[in-house]
């Protein structure tokens, strides 16, 4: 099966505006484009300078869109109470007639993303914590909580780390980020087997604009994202690269 092809934004900059956001979004999916997914970060060093609110982001994205799947990717569950997550989550299941997917992670401090604000810096403990809130969640989301609709969880990892493999392997897709090639997708699929993932289990990879797509297609991979940004955005430029849709 061809790999679904989606966008992954930064809403940074250029794009730190929620009207932009949702503009390129309703864009996006007249061009033919799959999914719009849309980056979670407090900061982002030094070159970035504004921020959009993921949230904020997502439901103009829901209310400018009628079929395109959309979510975070990622949020940092550590640094997230789960019950307002849940909150969220289901609220943007219900506006966009559960087209919503949510996605979750690790986080990186790398520019103090964590330690700046005074949650968790260290990744081992903030394991533990996104082990803990998937459980509460997905209680949650499963009728805890009314309403109910349902909210697919992908959950994010860095190759060729195992931890969050076998953490996604549970439950509905595996966003993996820092492969060094095509090949590595195999790696990736083949490791997964063994894991024995549901039915309908999603592979999401993310792709830089000139890179060449054709390798990564047919190769296991449900979903192929081009990446837009971080850096030097300028809105004339992505609008030209979504408006002209997803390459063979």
């Amino acid at each position: 099966m061809t790999a679904r092809r989606g966008l992954f934004v930064a809403p940074f900059d250029a794009l730190a505006d929620p009207r932009v956001v949702g503009d390129l979004a309703a864009e996006a999916e007249a061009a033919g484009w799959e999914g719009f997914f849309v980056w979670d970060h407090l900061q982002y060093g030094d070159r970035v300078t504004e921020i959009a609110d993921v949230w904020t982001c997502c439901a103009a994205v829901a209310m400018r869109t009628e079929r395109m799947v959309f979510g975070p990717m990622v949020t940092p569950l550590a640094r997230r109470r789960p019950q307002v997550l849940a909150r969220q989550a289901a609220s943007l299941a219900v506006l966009s007639g559960e087209r919503f997917v949510l996605g979750l992670g690790l986080g990186d401090d790398w520019v103090g993303e964590f330690s700046d604000y005074g949650d968790e810096p260290d990744p081992k403990a903030r394991a533990r914590l996104l082990d803990e809130g998937l459980e509460a969640l997905t209680g949650y989301l499963a009728g805890g909580f009314q309403p109910a609709p349902r909210v697919p969880i992908w959950l994010a990892g860095r190759f060729p780390n195992k931890a969050p493999m076998r953490r996604a392997a549970r439950h509905d897709g595996f966003f993996v980020i820092g492969l060094d090639g095509p090949e590595a997708l195999d790696v990736v699929t083949g490791d997964l087997a063994g894991h024995e993932p549901k039915a309908g289990f999603e592979v999401v990879v993310d792709l830089q604009p000139d890179q060449d797509v054709a390798p990564w297609l047919d190769r296991g991979a449900s979903w192929v994202l081009t990446r837009i940004g971080p850096y030097d955005l300028d809105v004339d430029d992505v609008r030209r690269l979504v408006e002209a849709g997803p390459r063979p």
